[in-house]
């Protein structure tokens, strides 16, 4: 199932193009077939027309169809699969140096067990809004590891959906984890395990969106994900 999700989500483009070049030619055919029925006088003539027409219609239909399938696929049942978004390796340069310096964070007794806070340089949290689109748990510059509880605040006017997405630090590209379709408020977000990521530092992302599709402003923290013992 993962593989297969993958392969919508990787071959996306090219599937739109390929079900484009054959939707033009069945416009095409759909047109020219048209046009002679509309100049056929003979019933056999007509036949034939028609049976073109209702193909080429068919066909039409058929292509739009599957367009709406790999749509749906790689933007709603794809980002609840884990594992059909596969994250980079260590051996990709994607490590950014940051430049703000923050003091060692102190424990939260709130916070999921197993993480622990981490002194040294990490990126200050950002576009985070207390009561709205908020993560307390894991807190930024957490050391955490194995599967990690997530807990925060999506509820925003109008709530549609959130999703909670992660990528190393300065990667543009964030792969969700977890979609949720109810408002969450000082709660449980989701579940993240970290068993299979290569140790390191991961931004963590919370991303509201509303009913009509607009997305707030993201809550990022990054944390330093540790090998399970």
């Amino acid at each position: 199932m993962e593989q297969i999700l993958r392969f919508f989500r990787n071959y996306e483009i090219w599937i739109y193009v390929i079900l484009g070049v054959l939707a033009i030619w069945q416009i095409r055919k759909f047109a020219v077939s048209w046009e002679e029925l509309r100049g056929a006088f003979f019933g056999m003539e007509r036949e034939g027309a028609q049976s073109r027409v209702n193909a080429a219609a068919t066909m039409i239909v058929i292509l739009i169809i599957m367009a709406v399938v790999e749509f749906t696929i790689v933007t709603f049942v794809a980002p609840t699969v884990p594992g059909a978004n596969p994250l980079p390796t260590t051996t990709l340069d994607l490590l950014a140096t940051p430049t703000i310096t923050l003091p060692a964070p102190t424990q939260n007794p709130d916070a999921t067990q197993g993480v622990t806070p981490t002194p040294g340089e990490v990126a200050a949290a950002e576009g985070c809004t207390p009561g709205q689109v908020n993560l307390t748990a894991p807190l930024n510059g957490d050391t955490i590891n194995g599967s990690v509880t997530v807990r925060g605040t999506a509820d925003i006017i109008n709530f549609g959906f959130y999703t909670l997405q992660i990528a190393k630090p300065g990667d543009t590209i964030y792969l969700p984890i977890q979609v949720g379709q109810q408002s969450v408020k000082n709660d449980v977000l989701g579940s993240w395990d970290t068993t299979a990521l290569s140790p390191g530092a991961y931004m963590l992302e919370l991303m509201v969106t509303d009913n009509v599709g607009n997305a707030q402003p993201p809550c990022d923290i990054q944390v330093n994900v540790q090998a399970a013992p």
